[in-house]
This record gives C-alpha cells, structure tokens and sequence, in this order.
C-alpha cells in the first residue's frame, strides 16, 4: 500500500532562504555613480590638489575632486560658469620664460639652484638630462622613477625636464609634471618652480608665492613615494622657485621651504581617502551628471555641504555658484574667512546686525558686546557728523 494517498505526494514546499545582501559597491563604483556611469572622471593636476589644501574645510570640493567631477562643466550646468585659465599672452609669455631658463641644458637653471642651495659651491659642469619619453602617462611616471633611481645611483648632477608623477588620490592615480627636478650628487632631490610674475627687489606676491609652495607640496609628496623605494635619496622640503628679476625677463630665484604646505596637503589627500564617508551621508540616488537638469544637479550640489569663502573665485569652478548661495542666505562666510573667525557663533549677516541692535544675542557675549560697543561709536560719530560737532 503506497504511503501517500491516493491523489498523490503533497506538493514540494520550496525553501524559504533569505534573498542575498546585496554586495556594498567599492569606492570606485560609488565615485562612479555620482559622476555619472557614462562620464570618465576629470584628472586632478597639482593645481587642483593645492586648491584643496587651500580650503580643507570644504566637503564639496573634496567630493567633487574625489569623484573626478569635471567642476567647469558642472558650474556651466548651474548656470553659473567660470572664466579659469591663462590669457594666450601669459601663456605664450609663461612658456618663453621656462624656455630661457632651461636653455643650454639647464646650465642657468642649475647656477641658479647652487646659487641659493648650493652652500657656495661652484655651479656643475656637467649635468645629466635624460630622456623621459614614453607612451601615456603610466609609461612616463615608469620612466621618471627609473630616471630617479639611475640619477642617483650615478652620484652625479641630473636634470628632469618635465618629469611625470604619480600620486594616488581617493584611489585613483593623479598624474602631476612639476616644471623640473634636479637631483644633486648627495641625492637630494629638489623641486624647480618656474613661474612668469615677477619678482621684485627680491620678493614677490605673498599670494602668488603661496599658491606656488601649495603646489610644489604636492610634487614633493609624490616625489616621496619613489624616494622611499630609492636607495640613498631625500626629498628636500626647500624648493627653488624661479621668476623674472623686477620688469626683465632676465631669471632670478628664490628658496621656498614648503613642509608647512607639504603637512596640510597631506591631511587634505588622508581626506580625500575617506570621501566615502561624504558620499554615505547623501540622498539615494544623487549624481552630478551633467546630463540631468540645472534642478536636479543643484539640489546634488547642495546636499554636500561647502565652506565658501571669497578666496574660492580665484580657486574653484563652482565659486561663482557658492558665493551666490551663500548671499542668498546671507552667510557671513562670503564677507571672508577672517571676519567669519571674528564672528563666533553669529553666522548671518541678519543675526550679527541684529546683535549689534541690541535685538538679539547675549549681552555677556564678548562677541555681541562689541558688536554693540562699534554700533554706539557709529551712530555717535554719524549724530557728531550730521550736527557739525566734530568727532575727538
């Protein structure tokens, strides 16, 4: 007799397993995703990771440039797109400038650099400059760190003209060609600026100078990776920074000690390691495709927090766009970092005026009390002005 009964066996129940999690996506395949699946990501240059260092506090950029975000396009979709670059004159001028410098393979470029370096000893009268060709730049950062170590390991002087890079930056490789390096028979590898603005009397725009060393920190940074996998050599921390001398074209140089650059382009690039953390805090779904309307894109953009300041027009392509948000809510971020430091925890134009009223704010406030302190002495002086009384 069959143990089943007559209509059959019972139906199979199937199992009931629990559905796969599904796998969390790498930080590649999540920068992938904001930038848009069809969009390659946008190089970061030297340039734009000294920018970086410049305004650490800014989560919108570190995103962005992790992300490999093209930011012109993007301010263009915005609405709100910025001029950057050269003009062809201070590019064509630029470029005549480094020729000079460099001619005769390097020889004023290195009495220069023993100049100011050298302890004075007698400028080489012999310096090697190999040959750094090679396809795409993967092959020529292969080739710059072989043209390192042999230049080392030779003991001698060598000039890089236009060597290539490689750093990586939120997993990805940035590939950055500082103007020269030059390696001294001790080993020492040194950074050669060659900027076009002027130097005069011996110095130069303190701000110019300032982005130089932010960008020469980087290089150095990189340069440090194949020196730790270099017998013998060192990075120095002092670059040479190469301008013309006063209204000539005639070159002079100047030593710029970059470790206090060098520490913050460190902790910035450490940052940008970790844009994944940024990225978790955003709404599902969010992309700066630039092929998604103005609307959807600038809701994107506002969901990252930004840290604006005026110094970010002459820095970062969405600057134009974050100063008018931050008038619009009136920020007080957008009258400078300085005066924003000087403010406390008022951070609207609305609140600090309406402190210094006497509307708002507590009295016990060093802050609001000098704010009210500075409104008294105003509306004295405008009563002394308007009365004719003069003002003591």
């Amino acid at each position: 007799m069959s143990e089943y009964p007559a209509g059959g066996p019972p139906p199979q129940i199937p199992s009931t397993r629990a559905p796969a999690p599904r796998p969390t996506p790498t930080l590649r395949q999540r920068l992938a995703e904001l930038r848009g699946p069809s969009v390659a990501p946008h190089p970061l240059d030297a340039r734009a990771l000294a920018a970086l260092a410049a305004n650490p506090g800014c989560k919108r950029r570190a995103l962005l440039d992790g992300a490999g975000v093209d930011k012109a396009v993007l301010a263009t979709a915005l609405g709100s797109p910025a001029a950057f670059g050269q003009s062809q004159f201070a590019f064509v001028r630029g470029n005549a400038f480094e020729a000079k410098v460099k001619a005769d393979g390097g020889t004023e470029l290195l009495r220069l650099l023993v100049e100011r370096l050298g302890g004075g000893a007698e400028a080489p009268a012999e310096v090697t400059v190999p040959d750094l060709t090679a396809a795409g730049p993967e092959g020529r950062a292969a080739r710059t760190a072989l043209a390192l170590r042999e230049a080392t390991a030779a003991g001698g002087w060598a000039l890089l003209d236009h060597p290539m890079l490689a750093l990586e930056v939120a997993g990805s490789p940035a590939y950055l060609e500082p103007d020269a390096v030059v390696v001294h028979p001790d080993g020492t590898w040194t950074v050669v600026e060659i900027k076009s603005f002027p130097m005069i009397d011996g110095s130069a725009d303190a701000a110019k100078v300032g982005a130089a060393a932010r960008q020469s920190a980087v290089y150095v940074l990189a340069l440090e990776r194949i020196a730790a996998k270099t017998e013998g050599a060192e990075v120095g921390h002092r670059v040479l920074l190469v301008c013309p001398k006063d209204f000539s074209n005639l070159p002079t140089a100047s030593v710029v000690d970059v470790r206090k650059q060098r520490a913050v382009t460190a902790r910035q690039l450490t940052r940008l390691t970790r844009v994944e953390d940024i990225a978790a805090a955003l709404p599902e779904g969010t992309t700066f495709d630039p092929g998604r309307s103005p609307d959807e894109l600038g809701t994107a953009v506002e969901a990252v927090p930004a840290a604006y300041a005026p110094e970010c027009l002459a820095a970062c392509e969405l600057a134009f766009h974050c100063r008018t948000k931050a008038r619009a809510e009136g920020a007080v971020e957008s009258l400078g970092r300085s005066v924003r430091g000087e403010l406390g925890g008022l951070t609207t134009v609305t609140g600090v005026l309406a402190a210094a009223a006497g509307k708002e704010g507590d009295p016990a406030d060093p802050t609001v009390a000098a704010l009210r302190r500075a409104a008294a002495l105003r509306a004295e002086a405008l009563a002394g002005a308007e009365g004719g009384v003069p003002c003591h």
